[in-house]
């Protein structure tokens, strides 16, 4: 890995941290030659401070480590992305980034889809749409759904017509994820027991 530590003209280069698991980005700091060395022995994510000017190790003094994962170097070789699994919140506020956010784990349009599913869950009554109206018939009624969308969606996977089979297997985990919460559950939980088992 090549580093143009001098294309700015003061040794450093922006280091943007990334949470390993989760893809949030936690923080921006700079690293010179020798704070990048230091991480790779270490495997603790060190960093030059421009205010201390001096090499700090992110969690000297809390306790809240940034331990390496992996390293990367933009196209233009002056900027590195860092993965990192973060011990404890990453911001000197407290805060599990440096932008106050939350680092949870984001499934993308499925962690948008969980959300509509759980405010029409909590408004059954207001609700006119079909996901309410199986939050009103029960869990039994939302389990036989599970049960009748993964009977075609084995079906589909025997035959030939791949959109049928996408359409039968998204309706599967359409219905999953309502089974999932009226159970009390999320994705999230879902993929903590498979990380366990990893």
């Amino acid at each position: 890995m090549k580093v143009d530590f001098n294309k700015n003209g003061d040794g450093l280069v922006p280091v943007i941290i990334q949470d390993n698991i989760t893809s949030k980005v936690l923080m921006l700091g700079y690293m010179n030659e020798e704070a990048l060395e230091k991480t790779q022995a270490s495997g603790k994510v060190t960093f030059f401070s421009r205010s201390k000017k001096r090499l700090w190790t992110k969690g000297e003094e809390s306790g809240n480590f940034l331990n390496l994962v992996d390293i990367k170097v933009d196209c233009d070789q002056d900027t590195l992305l860092v993965a990192v699994n973060p011990v404890g919140p990453t911001c000197h506020t407290g805060s599990d980034t440096c932008w106050n956010e939350d680092n949870d784990t984001n499934f993308g349009f499925l962690t948008q889809l969980e959300a509509i599913i759980s405010e029409r869950k909590n408004n059954t009554e207001n609700q006119k749409s079909y996901v309410a109206s199986l939050f009103r018939e029960g869990i039994n009624k939302i389990a036989q759904k599970v049960g009748e969308e993964a009977v075609e969606t084995v079906i589909e996977a025997k035959d030939d017509n791949d959109d049928l089979f996408l359409n039968e297997s998204a309706d599967l985990l359409f219905h999953y994820l309502i089974l999932l919460q009226a159970k009390g559950f999320s994705l999230k939980d879902i993929a903590a027991v498979l990380e366990k088992r990893h």
